[in-house]
């Protein structure tokens, strides 16, 4: 096997190799950029006043509609700050627990995020060290992404992080959330609060692709996305998700400089879409 990949590299030669503008175009398509978006302001405007208010929430929204990106974006909103001598105050934390997360992983995640050290002990000696750490940086809001990842148990950690502490602890996943916390009344009724973020649409779709090629992709020059054509092939792949939108977008004007064009033309959008099919 090893000698049949060694025979047709040969045969194909090395990859050409890419200028240094185009490589560092294509760096910046690759980057993580937030947008404001009307979905986004108003999502961060609800959870402004969860947190002003000290109230429990989750935001709920299917996979690839842009939820962790925009919770995100509110985290990096507010600045942390830090007088000499204090421990630092980080009025947002935002995270994201991994698959069968337990009270002593999410803990972990909590006190690293804070730039503190973690500790051996007992969980109940770390549990108490996190709950210290969230006071002491001034925690007002923990935003826990994959929230469903948790493990049953761990929810009761979630509740207590809210009742004990009084900041708002925001869940945020998909559907399967709350199928996870209707499961216990207990949970369920602190986080009664919902917003959901759902797919764009008609006017907000158009407008969404607009801001992405003027803002993201910044093309020599326009590619005209929003025409009806390109806006048919671009709604049939999507179907209004703005996590799959990014992807085909990005990779499309990737495409397009890696093949000498300035723009991206139907050809390119038409090739790379039938690629997210």
């Amino acid at each position: 096997m090893a000698n049949e990949a060694q025979s047709i590299a040969q045969t194909l030669g090395s990859l050409p190799l890419t200028s240094e503008l185009l490589q560092a175009e294509i760096h910046r398509l690759t980057k993580k950029s937030v947008v404001s978006l009307s979905q986004v302001q108003s999502l961060h405007n609800w959870l402004e006043g969860k947190r002003q208010a000290r109230q429990s929430c989750r935001v709920v929204g299917e996979s690839r509609t842009g939820k962790t990106l925009a919770c995100d974006a509110y985290r990096l909103r507010h600045k942390p700050t830090q007088q000499a001598g204090k421990p630092p105050i980080v009025p947002v934390v935002y995270i994201q627990v991994p698959q069968e997360c337990g009270s002593k992983e999410l803990f972990q995640i909590i006190i690293e995020h804070l730039k503190y050290q973690m500790v051996k002990g007992t969980v109940a000696e770390i549990r108490e060290r996190t709950m210290r750490v969230l006071k002491g940086c001034g925690v007002e809001m923990l935003i826990i992404d994959e929230a469903d990842r948790l493990k049953p148990k761990t929810f009761a950690d979630v509740r207590d992080i809210f009742d004990k502490l009084e900041i708002s602890v925001v869940l945020v996943g998909t559907d399967r959330l709350d199928a996870v916390i209707k499961r216990d009344e207990q949970v369920y009724n602190r986080f009664r609060a919902c917003h959901r973020f759902g797919k764009l649409a008609g006017e907000e779709f158009r407008r969404t692709i607009e801001i992405w090629e003027k803002q993201i992709l910044k093309l020599p020059v326009a590619s005209n996305l929003t025409s009806k054509a390109a806006l048919k092939i671009l709604g049939e792949t999507t179907a209004g998700y703005i996590g799959l939108l990014d992807m085909v977008l990005r990779e499309a004007a990737i495409r397009a400089l890696k093949q000498g064009k300035t723009k991206i033309d139907l050809e390119i959008l038409k090739e790379v879409s039938t690629e997210y099919r």
